[in-house]
């Protein structure tokens, strides 16, 4: 058994999965705000240098999972591992948001695209060293209209 501690909660405009933006490219400009619990704030020492920050939140509100999916941007079915789907064995979500200020526990970002209320189990500094690779493939994507700002989801994956 792996076991996580939630650290925070992240809130954001979104109270329902439907509609809701499938990647922050689709949630430009949305504003959030993260609230860490007390025990971890100090750990949000030195953070504001940073322009975006990754966030590592629980899927709270689905239920199980398949291991084939057809994903918001295909109609094939897919493996759920080459795709970005909610309903995981895992269901670990990630988000790389733009950082605005942060006051106490209180982070204020940007390009949210997370459901109100979902756990926070992580946050992480955005390093283009770190996280931008020159040479990439994008498997399946690569045939298809990524342009997630247009994009919502629905509830294929409650």
């Amino acid at each position: 058994m792996i076991e996580f501690e939630q650290i925070g909660t992240i809130h954001s405009p979104y109270n329902d999965l439907e509609g809701m933006p499938i990647q922050p490219a689709g949630a430009v400009g949305v504003r959030g705000r993260v609230e860490v619990l007390p025990d971890y704030v100090d750990g949000l020492q030195d953070l504001d240098g940073f322009s975006h920050i990754i966030l590592l939140y629980k899927f709270h509100r689905g239920s199980g999972f398949d291991l084939k999916v057809v994903p918001f941007l295909d109609s094939s079915p897919r493996g759920v591992f080459a795709t970005r789907a909610p309903r995981r064995p895992n269901p670990i979500g990630m988000s790389v948001v733009r950082l605005e200020r942060i006051d106490g526990a209180v982070i204020d970002v940007l390009d949210i695209d997370v459901l109100n209320g979902t756990p926070l189990m992580d946050i992480k500094p955005y390093v283009p060293h770190f996280n931008s690779q020159d040479e990439v493939r994008t498997g399946w994507l690569g045939e298809k209209d990524s342009n997630v700002a247009v994009h919502r989801s629905d509830s294929r994956f409650r």
